[in-house]
């Protein structure tokens, strides 16, 4: 469906204007996704081979998981099951003869379990007429199947020629049942000059399908749950992962400080929070991960935490900070505050895994006692912190050190990255240290530029495209402030005229790392990704480290001041963080601000992604960085989720570990997010340039709440001294069988109206009321919400708790139209809608439950998209 794909993605991801708000499009891979992996020869995934039944389980079970992810606010898990229902969704109007038959509207019977599949052709009936060219025929299904209305769609043969007799085949050169009387294929995949009109009025009903579904969700989530399932938040998201011992009063006192300066300054403006993210930590325990979107929840559980226990001993560190990079959103900043090493520091792989993975940025500010602790004592204790230097810079992040009480005023990193559109314009590490000069481009969108320096024992001068210079030691200087505490430079440059090419000059013999950050609206997101073949060939996310050896490919997705049409990106390369080494890679534009980037050679160690380009609303050339470091392997590890998992029962999930290298015993190990029970090979025997399979068996407790979503990191490590290895990060989810699929039902009670005027500046003075009863079945699990949207006026209701919840909402003639949701247990939805028509008699009444209508994606992705942002 690679055409249809192409018009619909649009539909789903890309809004109209993008301003400083983050878009984060993962569910574009997990669309395509369906056609690459394990799935490409599953019928019941594109419905292939008349599957009806087994391709609605999957969407309706699919649905479900969706809306128990929303509940627990686990929306990256959401949001890759929506691309794989949606892809499912989509396929059954492109494979099936549903617009052959005349529908002009979508199978509501797909995403409603409670309704039944009817009139479908069974295994023995014939459904289409051979084509004797062996392709596509106009008319090739049988007279009396299109008269019956009987539902079919065409056989796929990947491996097997064989279909029943008389059936239709789906088509293509790869499908090989096409090559079978009777030959062709009806597929609507493609534009082609014998089915332009089918292939158009599959894309038509495929995207009003989509919008009904997402509709559906969306009335179950309400708009601000349905933008952060979307990847929309306008500004970041702030995580805290805070040790909790004895000796930790300071540093707790320190963190509640900040975290009240945040809320304070920024609540209510653009600059707030999109979330609040809270994990505790100590010895032996951590958590439970607090996550939150009030700003007064989070200053109240922070305000919960004590030191108690112990002193600066060994603790959690890494458990905590895991709960928290698979509790926030992908691109988070987390702050990690402790002053003891870790315990669990076996899970250091597995935190760079997720790093990788999320693309989230981890800063530690690691304390110590002041000069009450002797100069050895401090060396020692400072070479046991390593792992957490290693940490800060392969995700981007910086890992201080400061006294207790200096603490205070290194904390401001914390308050420069809450905020919205920051982006990176530079990032080097040396270890160890030398002199060296690093340039790099200020842009006119850039505002509030700040230089990170970690180091000690380091000098550097900095200087502008006009060559005036500032050294470390100018607290004050004509290019901006220094603040000097423990090992952090922290340059924060003047707001004046900055543009241009810019220089520092770094002189040490010791290990530092720079950084320059700034806020601007010109930024990108980028994923690795593969090629693949089968009947619809395209491009895939990679989970995991890119393969060694081979070419890396690169899907880049740039947002400009305007969109995307006000940039223009001259190249994009792969710069070596601790080294020199630069590798361009040649564009391929794709529209829409994405770009297809192909690199022959990757460069050896540790890498970020570095763009170039120009500024059209300016016209000034600049620069951005990505921040999480990246790496190639020769070992590549594969697994697919293609169902949620249930409470009380186990889950087997396998998985494929593949090498160009020398073979031989991989070794394997793997870790959840939830400490749920696991069985795990400790090794697979791959031969060289082979592969092997194995599996993992996730005992699931059964008290586990629906909703619940399980991060799965499975590593495989391969023999021999120089240990590469890679790992796959996988997203599972804990649903409970749902079987009430009944949406709340609704009934009009009385309409109360005085005539509205007909002049609408005088719209205010006159008022209508609506009276409704809302009612959720005899065996339903009763309505949990109602709101209204699409009105503006008041809403009252009786006690939920009811069995008839009866409703009155008050507008002025303002506001002409209502939509009444009403949201069960389950989050099935159940919708009414009803219109006034200013001084043309008595009142209109539209009403259905659910109501499908074609209105969520263009309320989210037009100028709406504020309203609902703001």
């Amino acid at each position: 469906m690679y055409e249809l794909f192409k018009h619909l993605i649009i539909v789903i991801i890309v809004p109209a204007q993008v301003n400083i708000w983050y878009i984060t499009p993962t569910a574009v891979f997990y669309i395509k996704e369906i056609d690459h992996n394990l799935y490409y020869n599953s019928p019941a995934h594109h419905f292939n081979s008349e599957a009806f039944a087994e391709g609605r389980r999957l969407i309706t079970d699919g649905v479900a998981s969706i809306k128990a992810n929303i509940q627990k606010e686990n929306f990256l898990a959401a949001r890759e099951t929506l691309g794989r229902v949606l892809h499912t969704l989509q396929d059954f109007y492109s494979h099936s003869n549903w617009v052959d038959l005349g529908y002009t509207e979508p199978y509501a019977n797909l995403i409603r379990p409670d309704l039944p599949l009817e009139n479908l052709a069974d295994v023995s009936t014939p459904t289409c007429s051979d084509c004797a060219n062996g392709g596509f025929c106009s008319n090739s299904i049988l007279p009396n199947i299109l008269n019956e209305k009987k539902l079919t769609s065409g056989y796929m043969g990947i491996f097997s020629a064989a279909k029943p007799k008389g059936k239709c085949s789906h088509g293509g050169a790869a499908d090989l049942t096409s090559y079978e009387v009777p030959r062709g294929g009806i597929s609507k995949d493609k534009r082609r000059s014998n089915n332009v009109a089918l292939h158009t009025s599959a894309v038509t009903v495929a995207t009003t399908a989509t919008l009904q579904l997402l509709d559906d969700i969306r009335g179950a989530a309400g708009d601000n749950d349905y933008l952060r399932l979307m990847g929309i938040a306008r500004s970041s998201v702030v995580a805290f992962v805070i040790d909790t011992t004895g000796s930790m009063r300071v540093d707790i006192l320190e963190a509640k400080r900040v975290v009240n300066e945040i809320i304070d300054s920024k609540k209510g403006t653009q600059d707030e929070p999109s979330q609040y993210i809270l994990v505790p930590f100590n010895d032996p325990g951590f958590g439970p991960l607090i996550r939150t979107t009030n700003p007064d929840v989070m200053n109240a559980e922070i305000a919960k935490l004590t030191a108690d226990r112990g002193g600066d001993i060994p603790e959690m560190c890494l458990s905590g900070l895991q709960l928290a990079l698979t509790g926030a959103p992908a691109s988070s900043h987390i702050y990690v505050f402790t002053d003891a090493i870790a315990k669990d520091i076996a899970l250091k792989d597995t935190i760079l895994a997720l790093t990788r993975s999320t693309k989230s940025t981890v800063s530690f500010f690691i304390t110590f006692p002041g000069a009450r602790r002797s100069r050895r004592a401090v060396e020692s204790r400072a070479a046991t912190f390593e792992n957490y230097k290693d940490l800060a810079l392969a995700s981007g992040g910086q890992a201080i050190s400061v006294t207790k009480e200096n603490l205070p005023q290194a904390t401001d990193v914390i308050i420069d990255s809450s905020t919205s559109a920051l982006v990176t314009v530079l990032q080097r590490a040396r270890n160890p240290g030398n002199a060296e000069t690093f340039s790099f481009l200020l842009d006119e969108s850039l505002n509030n530029i700040t230089i990170y320096i970690t180091g000690k024992s380091l000098t550097f001068t900095l200087k502008n495209p006009a060559g005036v210079t500032q050294k470390q030691n100018e607290a004050n200087g004509k290019l901006g402030t220094v603040q000097t505490v423990g090992n952090l430079y922290r340059v924060r440059l003047a707001p004046d005229k900055h543009t241009g090419l810019w220089e520092i000059s770094m002189n040490s013999n010791q290990p530092y790392t720079l950084k320059v950050m700034g806020q601007s609206t010109i930024s990108f997101i980028y994923d690795f990704v593969e090629t693949f073949e089968g009947p619809h060939p395209g491009y895939a996310l990679i989970s995991g480290r890119p393969k060694a050896g081979m070419p890396a490919m690169l899907l880049v997705s740039v947002l400009g001041r305007k969109g995307p049409a006000s940039v223009k990106v001259a190249n994009v390369a792969l710069v070596t963080v601790s080294g020199s080494e630069v590798v361009g890679g040649a564009l391929e534009d794709m529209g829409n601000g994405d770009f297809l980037v192909t690199v022959t050679k990757v460069p050896a160690g540790e890498f970020v992604v570095l763009l170039n380009g120009t500024d059209m609303v300016s016209s000034t050339v600049f620069q951005r960085q990505s921040t999480t470091q990246m790496s190639v392997s020769k070992v590549t590890i594969k697994a697919v989720v293609d169902r949620s998992m249930e409470p009380g029962k186990p889950f087997t999930l396998p998985f494929t570990v593949m090498t160009d290298a020398t073979g031989g015993s991989y070794k394997i190990s793997a870790r959840n997010d939830r400490g749920f029970k696991m069985n795990v090979p400790s090794s697979v025997a791959v031969t060289t340039g082979g592969n092997a399979t194995g599996e993992v068996i996730i005992t699931v407790p059964g008290n586990t709440t629906s909703g619940t979503d399980v991060t799965l990191t499975i590593e495989a490590v391969a023999p021999g001294a120089t240990a590469d290895s890679n790992y796959a990060v996988l997203r599972l989810s804990v649903v409970t069988e749902v079987t009430d699929f009944t949406p709340p039902q609704c009934e009009v009670v009385s309409v109360s109206v005085v005539d509205c005027p007909a002049d609408p500046a005088a719209c205010s003075s006159a008022f209508w009321q609506l009276s409704a009863n809302l009612t959720d079945g005899v065996n339903g699990t009763g309505i949990a919400s109602l709101r209204h949207r699409q009105g503006v006026g008041s809403l009252t209701h009786t006690d939920l708790k009811q069995t008839v919840v009866a409703a009155a909402f008050n507008a002025s003639c303002c506001s002409l139209t209502v939509e009444l949701v009403a949201v069960d247990k389950v989050m099935n939805v159940g919708t009414c809608r009803f219109s006034i028509v200013r001084n043309a008699g008595p009142p209109s009444l539209a009403l259905s439950f659910p109501l499908l209508v074609c209105l969520l994606v263009f309320a989210l992705f037009t100028t709406s998209l504020r309203d609902l942002l703001i």
